[in-house]
C-alpha cells in the first residue's frame, strides 16, 4: 500500500481528517442564511436557489473530477479541488452580495467539493484492498457529518465575533489545510486500466449493472433529504426558537451541529447492521422511516425547544442510517476499472438531487404562507422524504 503511514486505519484516519477540514465549505452558507436573506431581501425561493447552487457546482464538475480518478491519481485530484473550493469561499466572503453573486461563489465552492468527497474515497479505494470489508468506507462517510457538524460550530462561533464576511473567509483555511495533509502524506498510486480510461467517464457501462442502477437512484433520493434539511436546519431551528415557551440554551448553529453529530453513528452502525440483515432489506426500512418522520420533525416548531432538538435528531438518525450502506455497495457494486465513472455517476445523480431540494423546500415555504408560518414548515420537510418513500416501495420487491 502506498502510504506513509502503512496501514489501513491510519490511512483511514489520515482522509477522514482531510474530509472534516474540507467541510467547511458545506456550512458557509446554510450557517449565515437567515441573515443574508434579511440582507439581500431574499424569498424563500431565491434563498433556496443560492443553498443549491452550491450542488449544482457540484452536479456540473463531478463528472469530469471524479470520472478523472480512473486516469490520474485521485490524491492530485482532491488536492487541486480544495484549492478550488477555498477559492470559491473567499470569493464569497469578499465578493457575494446579492442572488446572482452569491449563487456564482457557491458554484465554485460546491465544484470543488466534486473532487473532494468521491476522489478521497477513490484514494482510499485505491490503496486498501478489495476484501478488507467496508468499515474504512462507512467511517469516511461518516466523517463527512462530522465535519459538517464542526464547521457549524465554527461557522457560529466566528459569526459571532467576527461578522459572516471574516467568518466565512476563515473557514476557507479547511480546504487548505486538508489539501496540504493528503499531499505531504499520501504518496502517488496509478489508477488500474489507466490507460484506457477517458477524461469524461462514459455512463453507459456503469449503467449496464442492475445493481449500480438501484444505489445510484437510492443515492439520490438520500441526498435530496439529507442537503435539502441541512441547507435548511439553522433558520428552521431559528424560527422554532422564536416559538418557545422557554429560552433555549443554544444558538442555532450550535443547535443544528449537535443534530447532525447525534446522526453520525447511524451511519457507521446502519452499515454493520446492512451487512448482517441484509444491505437491500435495510436501506429500503431506514427510507421508510425517514420518509414518515421529516413530517414529524417539521411539525415541530412552536413546540419545548429541547422537543424540537429531540424530533430533529430522531428524523437525522434515519437520514443517515442508510448512508454509509448505499456508498459502500456502490464501491464493492461497481467493476473496478469504472470505478471512477461509477462515483461520478453516483454524485452526479445525489449532489444533482441536492440542487434542487433545497429550492423545492423553500418554494413550499413560499406556498404554505412563508417562513413565518409553522405549516409551511411542515410542508417543507415533507418535500425531502417523497423521493425515499417512492424508492422503498419499488426497493421491497428486490429485498
Amino acid at each position: 500500500m502506498s502510504v506513509r503511514t502503512g496501514s489501513t486505519a491510519r490511512l483511514t484516519l489520515l482522509m477522514c481528517a482531510a474530509e472534516v477540514l474540507g467541510m467547511t465549505s458545506l456550512a458557509a452558507y446554510p450557517s449565515f442564511l437567515t441573515e443574508l436573506s434579511a440582507l439581500w431581501s431574499l424569498s424563500g425561493a431565491e434563498a433556496g436557489f443560492i443553498g443549491g447552487a452550491f450542488f449544482f457546482g457540484y452536479m456540473v464538475a463531478v463528472p469530469f473530477l471524479s470520472g478523472a480518478t480512473d486516469r490520474v491519481d485521485a490524491r492530485l485530484v482532491f488536492v487541486l479541488s480544495n484549492l478550488l473550493m477555498a477559492l470559491g469561499m473567499i470569493g464569497f466572503a469578499f465578493a457575494a452580495h446579492g442572488l446572482w453573486s452569491a449563487a456564482f461563489f457557491q458554484a465554485l465552492s460546491g465544484a470543488g467539493l466534486a473532487g473532494c468527497y468521491m476522489p478521497g474515497l477513490r484514494v482510499l479505494a485505491d490503496r486498501v484492498p478489495h476484501d478488507a470489508g467496508t468499515r474504512h468506507i462507512a467511517f469516511y462517510t461518516s466523517s463527512f457529518g462530522i465535519g459538517t457538524s464542526a464547521a457549524l460550530l465554527l461557522a457560529g462561533v466566528l459569526g459571532r465575533h467576527l461578522g459572516w464576511h471574516i467568518a466565512v473567509a476563515l473557514m476557507a483555511i479547511g480546504p487548505l489545510l486538508a489539501a496540504a495533509l493528503v499531499w505531504l502524506n499520501v504518496t502517488h498510486v496509478a489508477p488500474p486500466a489507466a490507460h484506457e480510461a477517458r477524461w469524461l467517464p462514459r455512463f453507459g457501462p456503469v449503467l449496464a449493472h442492475p445493481r449500480v442502477r438501484s444505489l445510484v437512484s437510492g443515492y439520490a433520493v438520500h441526498c435530496w433529504e439529507l442537503f435539502g434539511l441541512r441547507s435548511w436546519l439553522v433558520a428552521f431551528i431559528a424560527f422554532g426558537w422564536t416559538l418557545s415557551a422557554s429560552t433555549p440554551r443554544l444558538a442555532p448553529t450550535e443547535a443544528a451541529a449537535l443534530v447532525m453529530l447525534l446522526g453520525q453513528p447511524a451511519s457507521i452502525l446502519g452499515n454493520e447492521a446492512a451487512s448482517r440483515f441484509g444491505r437491500q432489506r435495510w436501506i429500503v426500512w431506514m427510507m421508510i422511516a425517514s420518509g414518515l418522520m421529516c413530517w414529524v420533525a417539521g411539525a415541530a416548531a412552536g413546540g419545548p425547544w429541547w422537543l424540537l432538538l429531540i424530533l430533529l435528531s430522531l428524523y437525522n438518525v434515519t437520514v443517515m442510517a442508510d448512508s454509509a450502506s448505499l456508498t459502500a455497495g456502490l464501491v464493492h457494486a461497481a467493476p473496478v476499472a469504472q470505478r471512477g465513472a461509477a462515483m461520478a455517476l453516483y454524485s452526479l445523480g445525489g449532489f444533482g438531487a441536492g440542487f434542487v431540494a433545497p429550492l423545492v423546500f423553500g418554494a413550499a415555504l413560499d406556498l404554505g404562507g412563508g417562513a413565518t408560518v409553522p405549516r409551511a414548515w411542515m410542508f417543507g420537510f415533507g418535500t425531502l422524504g417523497a423521493g425515499c418513500l417512492l424508492w422503498a416501495m419499488l426497493g421491497r420487491r428486490a429485498a
